[in-house]
């Protein structure tokens, strides 16, 4: 299993949570995005850069993300892709998707884009809280906690 990060727009605080964990459990976490991206020398972090353009990096994720993976995003849609192929996605701000909740989020998400097309002013997010890091620091280790569990159980 591994941990793919739609990079471009992660915050950096976030990035380091998932370099620490990369650390301390082994397991594999891949930064995706359109720039070249600071990654600390290990076996366990890695970067892919892919060419500019419209969602080449989330689609270069949804390529290779598999049943069981972890992404890390605040993309609605691709989100949606990676449930729809049986892998999990939690948001930046410590959110974790389902598919009994994705629908409901792409409907208020395109809701907004058509407000904003209309010329209403929405505003952008708010700053990342200390509160949000620790709610993605808690589904992150729940995440990799059940995955040390499931390869416990199959040795």
């Amino acid at each position: 299993m591994s941990i793919w990060v739609d990079a471009d727009a992660c915050p950096k605080v976030i990035k380091e949570i998932l370099f620490r964990a990369a650390e301390r459990t082994a397991v594999q976490v891949t930064l995706v995005a359109n720039r070249l991206l600071y990654t600390p020398s290990s076996p366990y972090i890695s970067a892919i850069q892919v060419a500019d353009g419209f969602d080449v990096a989330d689609s270069e994720i949804v390529k290779r993300v598999e049943v069981g993976d972890l992404v890390v995003t605040a993309d609605i849609p691709l989100a949606a892709e990676v449930i729809a192929k049986r892998g999990h996605a939690l948001d930046p701000r410590g959110e974790m998707h389902s598919a009994d909740t994705i629908q409901a989020k792409l409907t208020m998400r395109d809701f907004m884009e058509t407000l904003r097309a209309s010329g209403i002013e929405t505003g952008g997010p708010s700053a990342l809280t200390q509160r949000d890091r620790q709610l993605f620091a808690k589904h992150l280790d729940h995440y990799l906690t059940s995955l040390i569990k499931q390869k416990n159980e199959q040795e």
